[in-house]
């Protein structure tokens, strides 16, 4: 959050404008690619900082500290990235977001992970949760289980990847990984804590009012067209019926 001072005993906030884009859902290896081509943009200033929201299909991802044998099910895809940390889960029922920020500096790093556990403890809050970040690692935590996962990555100054936080998952998905090391039962999700349905829409609205505040931005909404002037990577997009 930027802040500065007027006089000597008045704070004021500095908000920015940012953009949020909501895929609702979509392939990881698409929406990674999408992720390097906006870093570039924003590393070149012409699209300012911003927030992607989205849910995917079921992937394993290995971070730099990740290992293939951390993937208990062959079946799985498995995808390598250059985020920190190990293996994660991703799949429907699970609010991922990826920051695409530009900072004054690498050491702003935890900062950034603080600010982003901060967006999730409030969100948890919000629905009778209480969560805390006292666990093994970095993350959020409901006494000894993990709600949700963080691993960030830098380039050009620029942040991407980001957090994974479990509203409606299937749990027993994540016996099929060795979810940064641990045995997969160590996760849970906002149903399991409360024993009921949890709207993720509703999830996802109280995670953008509390990024907005812990952040100090304002969101606009937008669409992906209105960020890069073409697809990622080049590619054309493919006519209607096309293969």
């Amino acid at each position: 959050m930027l802040t500065t001072t007027e006089g000597e005993d008045r704070t004021i906030l500095i908000v920015r404008d940012a953009w949020l884009l909501d895929l609702s859902r979509k392939p990881y290896r698409e929406v990674w690619d999408l992720q390097k081509a906006l870093v570039n943009r924003r590393a070149d200033d012409k699209i300012p900082d911003g927030v992607i929201l989205v849910e995917h299909d079921p992937v394993a991802t290995l971070g730099r500290r990740g290992k293939r044998e951390d993937v208990l099910d062959p079946g799985l895809e498995i995808v390598e990235v250059e985020r920190g940390g190990e293996a994660t889960y991703h799949g429907p029922g699970q609010l991922v977001g990826y920051p695409i920020l530009r900072l004054p500096d690498r050491l702003e790093v935890r900062r950034l992970v603080t600010d982003i556990e901060e967006v999730l403890l409030r969100t948890c809050a919000d629905f009778g949760i209480e969560a805390t970040r006292e666990g093994p690692e970095r993350g959020v935590w409901v006494g000894a289980k993990k709600i949700a996962s963080i691993g960030l990555a830098i380039h050009r100054s620029v942040t991407f990847h980001g957090f994974a936080h479990n509203v409606s998952t299937d749990l027993r998905e994540f016996l099929k990984i060795r979810p940064c090391g641990h045995d997969g039962g160590i996760m849970t999700s906002m149903e399991t804590v409360l024993g009921h349905p949890v709207d993720m829409e509703d999830v996802k609205a109280s995670v953008i009012a509390h990024f907005q505040g812990v952040f100090g931005v304002t969101f606009r909404r937008v669409n992906v067209s209105e960020l890069l002037p073409e697809p990622p990577s080049g590619r054309k997009p493919r006519s209607p019926g096309a293969p």
